[in-house]
């Protein structure tokens, strides 16, 4: 309620960059001390929380104070109060044991991110890829909202805990497999995915940010959430498949990775294959394969959200997000090269950070599954570390690309954003938070 109430309080004088700055980090210092607890769940009446919980609402308003501090030139009341709005949705969507509100800021988080989508984006093509994130994200959730009714109807109650403890018909189950696609296209699955590259590739700095650190991971928050409450895990057919659809579809889009040549489009799509480890860590629902799935959730966030910022300041240099313009870097920006070898390693998760622990752990699920999801797994792993090798090349090795514009080197606030992602992964030290 306290993280609530500053984030409210930071929209009064929203057209103060410095007041929304220190609410920002009076939020961030308030979930850190939050998710230092020694008990791993507490609700009342309205609220709940868990150790999860608490560690994606950390990562929320940590995200927001970089994304406001990555852009500064942006600052308005508009689009303070857009992001602010964005960042109590979150917040309230992570702390309600309600289903029903759950649902309403679930889906109300759609539309600041459209707002700073269609708003700030950069071309006309910002328009389709608004309408399609919200065709794809509304229809699949459509489902979700018919089986809160349903239950509430039924049950008489909407609270998460009151509905893990009742006795499910059969007829509940089958309802149950058709809610997971609200969360599947969230994260996204393959195949459900086309949203976001799109939606990446039009929107501005502060909208991939966001989208990347925060939006999806309410798709694995969701799906974790379903599988305490209806044990998903039983469910055994569908959930063979949507493992085989997940495995399947991170090897699919690890290749896709390859073939691109715009830098925000090739990281877009390394979030779908990072993605199909959360969605079996969440299917598989025991302790060490949803540990990896938050791991994985963790890490990921602060790695992609890098590579975006690190995508939009190699844009400075030469007005192009294209990789057969941008070559050289190494040369001319040798900073800027370093943090792209630093977080390109951390993305294919190279010892030691947290992406490499969410792989490791997911390995002994899939030797219970079967030899042909672990070799599969291999080839992502391995995909994944011939694209990150190759973006790395592709953009800093060479001789120096004739298109780049003289401009200064990185500048300490771009530095700054840079290293407080660094940050977070140090909590590989303390992995009990997880």
């Amino acid at each position: 309620m306290s993280i609530f109430f500053v984030l409210i309080g930071s929209m009064l004088l929203c057209n103060n960059w410095v007041f929304v700055m220190i609410s920002l980090s009076m939020a961030c210092l308030m979930s850190l001390i939050n998710i230092n607890q020694f008990f791993t769940f507490s609700l009342n009446i309205g609220w709940s929380s868990s150790s999860l919980s608490n560690m994606l609402i950390f990562l929320t308003v940590y995200l927001f104070l970089l994304v406001f501090l990555t852009s500064k030139n942006l600052s308005s009341v508009k689009y303070n109060i857009t992001l602010i709005m964005l960042a109590i949705f979150l917040v309230v969507t992570f702390s309600t044991k309600n289903f029903f509100y759950f649902y309403m800021f679930f889906e109300a988080s759609l539309i600041p991110t459209l707002a700073l989508i269609i708003g700030w984006g950069y071309q006309p093509e910002r328009l389709q890829a608004g309408t399609y994130m919200m065709l794809y994200t509304v229809f699949a959730s459509l489902p979700l909202l018919v089986m809160i009714m349903y239950f509430f109807n039924v049950h008489n109650t909407c609270d998460f805990q009151m509905l893990e403890m009742l006795n499910k018909t059969p007829l509940e189950w089958y309802v149950v497999i058709f809610v997971l696609t609200a969360f599947l296209v969230k994260l996204p699955i393959y195949s459900t995915h086309l949203w976001l590259p799109k939606a990446h590739v039009e929107a501005p700095l502060a909208g991939s940010m966001i989208l990347a650190g925060v939006l999806l991971k309410l798709g694995g928050y969701g799906l974790i959430k379903m599988g305490n409450t209806f044990s998903i895990s039983s469910m055994n057919l569908v959930s063979v498949f949507i493992y085989s659809l997940s495995i399947w579809g991170a090897v699919l889009s690890s290749l896709m990775c390859l073939r691109q040549v715009d830098v925000k489009a090739m990281v877009a799509y390394s979030s779908v294959g990072h993605m199909s480890v959360v969605v079996l860590g969440t299917m598989y629902n025991n302790t060490s394969s949803v540990f990896a799935a938050t791991v994985t959730m963790f890490a990921h966030a602060f790695s992609s959200s890098a590579l975006f910022c690190l995508a939009y300041y190699s844009y400075e240099k030469i007005s192009s997000r294209s990789m057969m313009y941008m070559k050289g870097y190494l040369t001319m920006f040798p900073i800027l090269s370093l943090l792209w070898f630093i977080f390109t390693c951390i993305n294919m998760a190279a010892p030691p950070s947290l992406n490499l622990i969410g792989e490791m752990l997911i390995i002994p699920m899939l030797s219970n599954l079967g030899v042909c999801y672990m070799v599969t797994m291999g080839l992502c792993i391995f995909l994944s570390a011939c694209y990150n090798m190759f973006l790395y090349t592709a953009v800093n090795h060479g001789k120096g690309s004739e298109f780049i514009i003289g401009g200064n080197q990185m500048s300490n606030n771009q530095m700054l954003v840079l290293l407080m992602h660094l940050f977070p992964l140090l909590l590989l030290l303390k992995m009990n938070l997880f």
